[in-house]
């Protein structure tokens, strides 16, 4: 377990725009953090698309054509990251649904 920092880190740097989470927030489980250094920058992308495009059960109709346009990526990459995405467990998919998988606990 981490030590928290001292009190005066925990505050705000500007009090007056502290954000607040709006009704349509996506989540992203922290474990990820510790996946990254097996993702290259495509899947991170098309994952991290993923969790803001999710509804509340991980689910996402969104075209393979239209996220590689909001990402600046070619179709193909997406294509690609989601393969991959799928064979490291994180996602699954059925034309023309994604699905985000739950992390498993990687704690031992």
């Amino acid at each position: 377990m981490r030590p928290s920092p001292p009190a005066p880190l925990r505050h705000p740097l500007d009090p007056a725009r502290v954000r607040t989470l709006p009704g349509h927030f996506a989540w992203v489980d922290h474990r990820l953090r510790e996946r990254l250094r097996e993702l290259s920058l495509e899947e991170i992308a098309l994952l991290f698309f993923l969790h803001l495009a999710a509804d509340k059960h991980g689910l996402s109709f969104w075209a393979d054509a239209t996220i590689a346009r909001k990402l600046r990526l070619g179709e193909g990459d997406v294509v690609q990251a989601r393969f991959r995405l799928v064979a490291k467990g994180l996602v699954a998919y059925r034309y023309p649904l994604y699905q985000l998988l739950p992390l498993a606990d990687t704690r031992p």
